[in-house]
């Protein structure tokens, strides 16, 4: 009873705006530009360097001198412009990104981000995503509502490291959508075979609601 990878990622590609400017974090989150609703086009920025890129080449056509952060190859459309690593920075730092799509291992109600870890797996540094996370004028989380183990990920006080401080407005789960609002989780839309207890339940501080819950209605892709 969750939603897959794959329909997180598209539940959260039905709120980037036509023409935005978006970064989407490795993995996990790379896979949202596969789901544009019809009729938008975002661009798409990666840290090394790229403005509009497109779609993974198909199997042996790939140009390994073009590649994204994720040093995963990509396509470029009409338009696409290359530049330095550094001017890369300067767009993500002068706020001249619209959204920024990332993973976490936490976030909390706050809208703290721990997506990096100093232990032995996992992300080991925090990268760029320090940058991403100030820079971009709205910042959010796609994520599994709970570990592998069952523990909750949307929590009171992230235990790991930070990446960031305050900065997720809001979170899309395998279970849910919530907005992070004046440091308090609220409750947007849920699974309907969910009840309100149980998602609270597997959430590791209140949920707040405002007005009436919608349901989260996600095809199959």
């Amino acid at each position: 009873m969750k939603l897959t990878n794959a329909q997180i990622a598209w539940r959260a590609a039905q709120d980037i705006e036509d023409g935005a400017y978006v970064n989407l974090g490795i993995g996990f989150p790379e896979m949202v530009a596969q789901f544009q609703p019809s009729g938008r086009a975002a661009i798409f920025h990666t840290e090394n360097g790229i403005l509009n890129f497109g779609e993974a080449p198909a199997a042996g056509e790939e140009d390994w001198d073009l590649i994204n952060a994720g040093k995963k190859a990509v396509t470029l459309k009409p338009g696409a412009a290359f530049f330095h690593h550094a001017d890369s920075f300067a767009m993500v730092r002068g706020g001249h990104l619209d959204v920024a799509i990332l993973g976490a291992y936490e976030v909390a109600e706050t809208g703290d981000l721990a997506n990096w870890s100093t232990g032995p797996k996992g992300v080991p540094a925090v990268g760029g995503a320090m940058d991403l996370v100030h820079g971009a004028k709205r910042v959010a989380v796609i994520t599994d509502h709970v570990t592998k183990d069952g523990k909750p990920k949307l929590v009171k006080r992230c235990s790991l490291p930070l990446t960031g401080v305050g900065c997720v407005t809001r979170v899309y789960t395998s279970l849910a959508v919530i907005d992070i609002v004046n440091s308090q989780f609220v409750l947007r839309e849920k699974l309907s075979a969910l009840s309100f207890d149980e998602l609270q339940q597997r959430t590791g501080a209140e949920l707040l609601v405002e007005g009436d819950i919608g349901n989260l209605n996600v095809p199959e892709v």
